[in-house]
């Protein structure tokens, strides 16, 4: 992991204003991706809503390298803090 990227990590728990659910959900899938590659094990069931939003958000970057995945993160976090 870059220097960059765990920054990007740490200013999201200082940012002010709730980026909203899309974008959780985005910042999350990118996260895995940069941290564990492509998504594994079995998609959680339909009463998961939570889970299976989490799972289907990772999954649609599969194939997306870690360098690629760390940068979009940033640049992502880098917008949230320009919003601010």
């Amino acid at each position: 992991m870059t220097d960059d990227f765990q920054a990007a990590v740490a200013a999201v728990g200082t940012l002010t204003k709730d980026p909203g659910p899309q974008v959780k959900l985005a910042l999350y899938a990118l996260y895995k991706q940069a941290t564990e590659g492509d998504c594994h094990g079995k998609r959680p069931g339909f009463t998961d809503f939570v889970g299976r939003a989490k799972y289907d958000a990772w999954s649609g970057l599969a194939g997306t390298s870690a360098e690629q995945a760390q940068a979009d993160y940033i640049a992502k976090v880098a917008d949230l803090q320009a919003a601010e």
